[in-house]
């Protein structure tokens, strides 16, 4: 399954995760159609056109979750779809028209335009692991039989809850309509993403994974307890996925389980200077860890190669390199003793001169 002569579609393919998948497919030279917003804006397009290998294998096409039938041109004739894009706005006013709904119709349509062109062998969606960990009462370990509580996310509201909702939502309809058509249909569930990126902007999982950075609270609690994948080993497990003959199901996608507190530890050992906290506000010192298994895609053989600290230095290093983190503060200089001593003397004559 999976050949470099190949046509593929990757939606959402100027973001986070669109754009390192795609510069992961052009590396084993499949053909990708991209599909963005607008292919004319260059300054969300630039770093898609300049990978190596765009010139020849890479073409953009204009298409929005909001729009029917949108995805349908770029579709067509392709035997592989990596559905990635998806509304991931946690500030959102209009929370059930801005993001919940464009996320459900949205794999509904492209679902749609794969039984369409009738050559799509395989559809793989990006879901999160918002479709399986939010709930009342944590439990200790998730795998993929689990499934968040949509009714608890709308009744408390807690950050991300409208991503969580739509995450969750989109996924089963997709399942079902996957059911009742025979579609070869595959989601994969990655917890937190992190690691460094090709976007000019700063993507929405680092706004919360560098949260400790920036002093965002409100995303704390979203890395409490976190789970985590560095962006490379998610592309390449988005690859395995549809590379590999023998799948079915939901695939988590999860290489560690930390806490805000080892986060807080590693980020404090590699970059001093920030000086992060190390309590933090209505969080418990001692946390157990809520695990992710990853068993069911680990059998298959896929290997993550990353670890927790590649992924935030590689984050952290882009960041800074882009002009998206803070730099540091120098600490200031400190004053040797003798000038001390050089200072209250003069201070001193000059009270006695007076």
């Amino acid at each position: 399954m999976g050949s470099v002569s190949e046509t593929v579609c990757v939606t959402g393919a100027s973001g986070f995760i669109g754009s390192w998948l795609v510069m992961r497919l052009l590396e084993r030279g499949y053909t990708v159609r991209a599909t963005v917003r607008d292919p004319g804006n260059m300054k969300k397009v630039k770093h898609l056109v300049e990978l190596p290998g765009a010139k020849t294998k890479l073409s953009l096409w204009k298409a929005d979750l909001g729009e029917e039938g949108s995805f349908d041109e770029a579709i067509k004739g392709c035997t592989g779809v990596f559905h990635v894009a998806t509304p991931m706005d946690f500030e959102s006013k209009d929370p059930e028209n801005e993001v919940i709904n464009p996320t459900v119709n949205g794999i509904l349509d492209i679902m749609k335009a794969c039984m369409k062109t009738k050559t799509v062998r395989r559809l793989i969606f990006t879901s999160s692991a918002g479709t399986l960990n939010v709930f009342e009462h944590q439990k200790p370990v998730m795998d993929e039989t689990c499934w968040s509580d949509v009714d608890f996310c709308r009744r408390v509201k807690m950050t991300g809850w409208m991503y969580f909702v739509s995450k969750t939502l989109a996924e089963k309809e997709a399942w079902k309509f996957a059911k009742e058509h025979g579609m070869d249909f595959i989601t994969i569930i990655p917890p937190l993403v992190v690691g460094p990126f090709l976007m000019p902007t700063m993507p929405p999982s680092l706004i919360t994974a560098l949260s400790p950075i920036t002093g965002n609270e409100g995303h704390y609690s979203i890395i409490k307890q976190g789970q985590f994948v560095h962006l490379d080993d998610l592309c390449l497990a988005h690859i395995f996925l549809f590379e590999e003959p023998k799948v079915e199901g939901r695939y988590i996608c999860s290489a560690c389980d930390t806490t805000i507190h080892h986060i807080a530890k590693l980020i404090n050992e590699k970059y001093p200077d920030y000086n992060i906290p190390t309590k933090f506000k209505n969080i418990p010192d001692e946390l157990e860890l809520v695990r992710f298994s990853s068993k069911k895609i680990r059998d298959l053989g896929f290997q993550f190669k990353y670890s927790l600290e590649d992924m935030y230095c590689g984050a952290i290093d882009t960041c800074r390199d882009k002009g998206l983190l803070p730099k540091p503060k120098p600490k200031p200089a400190e004053t040797p003793l003798s000038s001390i001593i050089q200072n209250a003397e003069t201070s001193m004559n000059g009270i006695i001169q007076n």
